[in-house]
């Protein structure tokens, strides 16, 4: 297709969850945005996966739907391969029949978090948990098809809506007086927002792209994706009430730091989870914000404060 031609339709899937929900709208303005939530596309279901793109025949399939209870996932193994390590391969397959392209999520958990310093796109992978290992499978498959495609890794996904970090915090912040909060993993909380926005910048450019045969060769492959800078999941509590504090949210808990070896979880963490994000700037000219910017964008807009300035 041109850059002339109207036509573009893009499929965004998991519409419900917290990237989705951005993305059905920060992708609008680029054509016609067919955003369907699991009743429809149930990732699950590999031949209602396969109906409903050959139904819609999109340009771009964007698919930020994913199981992601990484805790759970140790239990349910075959359930988190089959959402997240079989069927990305099956919307690349369909993809590549229609001549589309795929742009899909994966995670800082494909590493080990034994390196110093951030990671790189080609950096040696080594989930340490079943969620990982699933989206790491999801990265293969994608590849293996051949389709065009970017794979966006990203980490520490929050936001105003699902389940995450954040709304857990404010949750537990306005009962309790003090928390505990792991101190020695480190990475970049990102706010979906921010996914979704660059996202939409970097369709916006594949859509618009004279050559765009051209455009994907050059282009397709894995980029990191998060917010800039890192922090200690401490000194994401941390900052979320001080924060909230100013965005007018008066419960501020006392956060304690522990170690990660005090709070046991059914999945390993990585303790480091830092990703680089140079080549997402070199390629496509973008830069994401620094963690604590864009949580404060998110704070100030889950919590606009009163006009006669706030507690």
């Amino acid at each position: 297709m041109t850059a002339h031609d109207a036509g573009h339709t893009i499929l965004v899937t998991g519409v419900s969850g917290q990237v989705g929900y951005e993305l059905a709208r920060t992708l609008q303005g680029l054509g016609r945005v067919v955003a369907v939530d699991r009743a429809t596309l149930d990732l699950s279901n590999p031949d209602q996966v396969r109906a409903v793109v050959r139904d819609v025949r999109p340009t771009l399939i964007v698919n930020p739907a994913a199981y992601t209870a990484v805790d759970k996932a140790e239990q349910e193994v075959e359930l988190a391969m089959r959402i997240n390590g079989e069927a990305p391969g099956v919307l690349a397959e369909e993809a590549k029949k229609l001549g589309a392209a795929l742009i899909h999520y994966s995670t800082d958990y494909v590493f080990d978090g034994t390196k110093d310093g951030a990671y790189v796109e080609d950096d040696p992978t080594c989930p340490q948990n079943v969620y990982g290992r699933s989206k790491l499978a999801g990265e293969q498959a994608i590849a293996a098809t051949g389709v065009n495609h970017l794979i966006f890794r990203t980490s520490w996904v929050y936001g105003t809506r699902g389940k995450n970090f954040l709304l857990t915090m404010l949750r537990l912040g306005a009962d309790r007086p003090e928390l505990k909060v792991v101190a020695d993993q480190f990475g970049a909380p990102t706010w979906s927002n921010t996914i979704a926005t660059l996202t939409a910048h970097v369709a916006a450019q594949a859509l618009s792209a004279s050559d765009p045969a051209a455009w994907w060769s050059e282009r397709s492959g894995v980029y990191h994706l998060c917010a800039g800078d890192a922090t200690s999941w401490h000194g994401f509590a941390s900052a979320i009430f001080e924060l909230a504090g100013l965005a007018g949210v008066s419960s501020r808990p006392s956060v304690l730091p522990i170690p990660a070896s005090s709070y046991p979880t059914p999945a390993a963490r990585p303790s480091n989870s830092r990703m680089s994000n140079a080549k997402l700037a070199q390629v496509f000219g973008l830069a994401a914000p620094h963690w604590r910017d864009a949580l404060q964008l998110c704070l100030t807009d889950a919590f606009p404060t009163s006009p006669g300035g706030h507690s």
